[in-house]
């Protein structure tokens, strides 16, 4: 199991704000059902789930702007595909918070 980090940044919009961008993603991502994880954080959203689904997914969440008439739109992604163990958002979490 793989977690995917994405931001998908809009260029050339007409106001600042990025976040009914950031709603029309998670709407995209709840028709997934369970399939993947999801979870949204102040600065990016998290993905969870099997790497060849989510790559998919990325490309079809980088794609979202330019259907809504974006000419320009930047993706980071960082993916952390660990195979020793499982590999899990809350895992990662619980980890630290066993230390604390």
């Amino acid at each position: 199991m793989a977690i995917v980090d994405i931001t998908v940044i809009p260029v050339g919009t007409a106001t600042p704000s990025v976040s009914d961008y950031v709603a029309e993603i998670h709407t995209f991502l709840k028709a997934y059902n369970g399939d993947i994880k999801f979870q949204l954080t102040p600065m990016s959203t998290l993905i969870e789930g099997d790497i060849k689904e989510l790559l998919e997914v990325v490309r079809e969440i980088h794609e979202l702007p330019f259907q809504k008439g974006i000419q320009r739109v930047c993706t980071n992604i960082r993916i952390d595909d660990r195979r020793d163990k499982e590999n899990t958002m809350e895992r990662k979490l619980q980890a630290v918070q066993d230390k604390l």
